[in-house]
């Protein structure tokens, strides 16, 4: 009895301790934040970009498909390399800097290889903090009534 009660709290505070998780699939852009190089000049986010998909999406975090780990030479994930990142949520744009965790390699098909990769989130803007918690609260809602307008015509 006692064993059961001190693994229900040890379990209710592990899981108050994460952010909950939503699955949530949306369209997501991901670029190299600028920094500058020893000549002094900075990458363009235009130029170099990795298009997909989130996979999740949380308070203090993000997950999300891309083709590709890496964009010439630097790597999504390790460095402390920090990555701007574009959510498309019902047609608005929400932008994060996030700094890639971990990453693994996902086969969907033996000649396509994507990666799932986990960041943390370590800025935005307030009004994007806004409008990004409130798709958190009422992604579902969104998401059903966006799919509806589209299956009615609407945009």
């Amino acid at each position: 009895m006692i064993r059961e009660l001190a693994s229900l709290f040890s379990r209710t505070l592990t899981e108050r301790r994460a952010s909950p998780r939503r699955k949530y699939h949306v369209p997501v852009k991901v670029c190299f934040a600028p920094e500058t190089n020893t000549a002094n000049l900075k990458g363009s986010c235009e130029e170099q970009f990795l298009s997909g998909e989130t996979t999740d999406v949380s308070e203090t975090g993000i997950g999300f498909i891309v083709s590709a780990i890496r964009v010439k030479e630097k790597y999504l994930v390790g460095q402390e390399r920090m990555l701007n990142v574009e959510l498309d949520i019902a047609g608005r744009k929400i932008r994060m800097q996030v700094m890639g965790v971990r990453y693994e390699q996902v086969s969907i098909h033996a000649s396509t290889e994507k990666y799932v990769v986990g960041a943390q989130i370590t800025d935005m803007s307030s009004d994007g903090r806004r409008r990004y918690e409130f798709f958190l609260r009422n992604g579902k809602k969104m998401s059903k009534n966006l799919s509806a307008a589209l299956e009615m015509g609407l945009d």
